[in-house]
């Protein structure tokens, strides 16, 4: 089984997620089962089929964050430093196209979020990123055709 690297943060995260799901979900679906059971026939009760669709999924969900959890391998931030990027660092980039300035952390896969600028470590922009340091240039393949960012800062937080 591989390690899967994530954050502290992360690996909190997912504990909660699990934790709501077993302990409040799980509990809810089965009481909806039951109330949906008491309604009689069940080949043509759509609550019945919802429910136990839901029940389906949270179980799926459940499996997945057990396995992660325990493949997980967590590292501390605070032990990092350097100026070269690796996991857990945070970037500043400018896109030397627009002259767009972005920062991204590299993450963990089941921790990444584009939207609050941590990237997965399997990403396209990580990967290009790691190894490299400040004053660097990367060429990344995106969708939407190649962008070359400059590497402005690198800090581990």
């Amino acid at each position: 089984m591989d390690k899967i690297p994530m954050t502290a943060a992360g690996h909190s995260a997912l504990e909660a997620e699990l934790k709501h799901r077993a302990s409040t979900e799980r509990p809810r679906i089965i009481a909806a089962i039951s109330e949906a059971r008491s309604h009689g026939d069940l080949s043509e009760n759509a609550e019945y089929h919802a429910a136990k669709e839901q029940q389906s999924l949270n179980e799926g969900r459940i499996a997945e964050l057990e396995s992660m959890i325990a493949r997980a391998e967590v590292i501390d931030l605070s032990k990092l430093q350097g100026d070269t990027i690796t996991f857990g660092a945070t970037v500043t980039v400018v896109d030397e196209d627009t002259d767009e300035e972005k920062v991204y952390q590299i993450v963990g896969e089941a921790e990444s979020d584009v939207k609050q600028g941590r990237v997965s470590i399997g990403s396209p922009i990580a990967r290009a990123l790691v190894g490299k340091k400040v004053g660097d240039t990367v060429e990344v393949a995106t969708p939407g055709g190649g962008k070359s960012y400059e590497v402005l800062s690198v800090r581990f937080a």
